[in-house]
Order: structure tokens, then sequence, then C-alpha cells
């Protein structure tokens, strides 16, 4: 079974999700291994990723070792929505909180 990996994917993540219609799975094959990209619904994204990022870690993991299981290197890319924002570039308290190195040591000079 050569999309076992696809398969389990598709059941973790539409069990965590609230709109399991948008998850798409897109499955390429290449001289480097296999690479599963995924798309979600915007609003569960913080499901997928999880906080800091353990949900996507745990579930990486897991494809990796489905992947040991039928000798192939496994990845997953998970697809950033249309006007999504980094941690860096949201705005915090109104402003946006990106600061030159020289702004952020003066900060610190008054502490």
């Amino acid at each position: 079974m050569q999309d076992a990996d696809k398969v389990f994917l598709e059941y973790v993540v539409k069990a965590l999700v609230d709109n399991p219609n948008d998850v798409k799975l897109d499955r390429t094959v290449d001289e480097m291994g296999v690479l599963i990209s995924l798309t979600v619904n915007p609003a569960d994204m913080g499901k997928i990723i999880g906080r800091m990022g353990n949900t996507a870690k745990a579930i990486r993991t897991l494809l990796r070792i489905i992947g040991m299981k039928n000798n192939a290197r496994v990845n997953l890319k998970i697809n950033e929505p249309e006007g999504g924002m980094r941690p860096e570039s949201r705005p915090v308290n109104g402003e946006m909180a990106t600061k030159t190195v020289d702004q952020a040591m003066e900060d610190l000079k008054g502490i």
C-alpha cells in the first residue's frame, strides 16, 4: 500500500479540524522521497500546528515512522493560508512589533 502515509495523514487531520471538507492533500514522489503538502481552512491552522508547533512535530514524526516502514523518506509541508501572518509580523497593541537591533538594544538599556 503505497499511499498509506496519505491515508493516515488525512484520517488524523480530519479528526483534528472543525472543517474536514476543506482538507486537501497533495502527494508527490521524487528522488528525495515523498512530499505531502497539506492545506486546511485558515481557521483550523492553529489546531494543526498546535502550541509551539508540537502537534505538527508529532504528525511529522509519525509520518516518518510510516515512511521508514515502507522504505521511503516522508516529509510534510503545511501550506500557509493567503493573508496568513507570521508571529514576527503580528501587530502588538496596534503597532507592528518589528524593531531594529538598535531599537531593541535601547529598550534593554532601560531595564
